[in-house]
């Protein structure tokens, strides 16, 4: 039985259940976890399903028909789940229930899953479409800060100093031609599932075309890969060792993605409090110690 906080969930299932499936019954259900959406494993008489509700104030944030077309691609070439529904305007989402083991930073450390990662990267990296969805890092920091301010959250004090730094790295990658390609955009730990010797990578709600280094970053960022997992992640990746501007590409996006999902945490205080605000603090203080660390930086 559903708890009563989730009746509410429990009715718009039973409702989604119904026009897709013609059921009226649920047999069981279940909620998964994640940090904004509201996700049931469902089971019905007709099978077992994923039901995606979307979370308070992500109306904000995520564009319902982008992601629907990038979760649309990302089936197609095998790299996510098998996709049964995706409604753009209210942006409930319908998908086969996969009996696999969630990822975490312990098992993504493990060389087949390592191995397996860079694969499906390559596989979405090189399908040779052009999804027509921007992933602009900089944009979308520019448009959570106004959300930061127009809410009365606070920045960080030395904020405008940090910034400043990371503008910098920017631009020395701005001089690099980068060729963006389709990117998951957000690779973490429990967005990664294996079913046997199959691997998946499902939520696109950030997917657009990026430069393919902040999709392997960000997955060395989750799992904390140290400078051994790294150098086996671009191998595998590249099927050679990387050259002097693929590792700089991968360290700069190390620091903007932490960068633009500090500022995303903070854009979600309001409506998830002090989870959201360690969230922001610990993605700050980490990609303040990989400036020092990866650039030299004398931000401490």
């Amino acid at each position: 039985m559903p708890q009563t906080g989730a009746m509410k969930d429990y009715a718009w299932l039973k409702q989604i259940a119904k026009e897709l499936f013609s059921e009226d019954e649920i047999k069981d259900v279940r909620r998964l976890d994640g940090l904004t959406n509201h996700t049931y494993a469902v089971t019905l008489n007709c099978g077992k399903y994923v039901f995606r509700l979307p979370g308070d104030g992500t109306e904000e944030l995520i564009n319902r028909h982008d992601e629907k077309i990038s979760t649309e691609l990302a089936s197609q070439v095998g790299v996510d789940v098998p996709l049964i529904y995706f409604n753009a305007q209210t942006g409930v989402k319908v998908a086969e229930y996969i009996d696999g083991e969630t990822m975490s930073p312990e098992s993504m450390k493990e060389n087949r899953n390592v191995r397996g990662a860079a694969q499906l990267f390559g596989k979405i990296h090189n399908c040779g479409k052009d999804t027509h969805i921007p992933f602009e890092v900089f944009d979308m920091a520019k448009g959570y800060e106004k959300i930061i301010s127009d809410n009365g959250v606070s920045f960080y004090d030395d904020y405008a100093e940090i910034r400043a730094t990371v503008m910098a790295i920017k631009e020395k990658i701005d001089n690099i031609n980068v060729r963006k390609v389709p990117c998951h955009n957000d690779p973490l730990c429990e967005n990664w599932l294996r079913c046997g010797e199959r691997m998946y990578l499902i939520d696109w709600e950030y997917a657009g075309m990026n430069d393919p280094m902040w999709d392997l970053a960000d997955l060395s960022i989750e799992a904390w890969y140290d400078d051994a997992l790294d150098s086996e992640l671009l191998s595998a990746y590249f099927g050679r060792k990387p050259d002097a501007n693929e590792i700089l590409r991968f360290n700069a996006n190390k620091i903007f993605l932490d960068f633009l999902w500090s500022l995303w945490g903070k854009t979600r205080v309001p409506f998830d409090g002090e989870e959201m605000e360690k969230y922001a603090y610990d993605r700050y203080v980490r990609m303040k110690q990989n400036l020092h660390a990866l650039f030299g930086s004398g931000v401490k």
